[in-house]
């Protein structure tokens, strides 16, 4: 044991093998880091292009005199002259204060 322990060139690749897994601007710690950074933007980048193509589904529909009309009816409570509106809320989507 004690022979291999003199061996220079064993020693000097245990210091580089210690150095480059710990110590180096590239090291395995910087490069695992790294990856899981990478695969979180990749699955952020898969979200936005679903919510991208969700959204030009919604301008399409906005462009059409129907979708335009359904949303201003739902959003902003908007109506023709001679409709009325009445809008109904459930007991349990009302807002309810509660003392502490």
């Amino acid at each position: 044991m004690l022979k291999y322990l003199k061996n220079i060139f064993l020693i000097i690749f245990v210091g580089f093998a210690i150095w480059m897994v710990f110590f180096d601007g590239n090291s395995l710690l910087i490069h695992n880091e790294l990856n899981t950074d990478i695969e979180k933007l990749e699955n952020e980048k898969e979200y936005y292009k679903k919510e991208i193509t969700k959204d030009n589904k919604a301008i399409k529909a906005l462009k059409k005199e129907e979708g335009l009309e359904k949303f201003a009816r739902e959003e902003y409570y908007m109506k023709r002259d001679n409709e009325d509106i009445y809008i109904i809320e459930y007991q349990d989507s009302l807002k309810v204060k509660t003392d502490e």
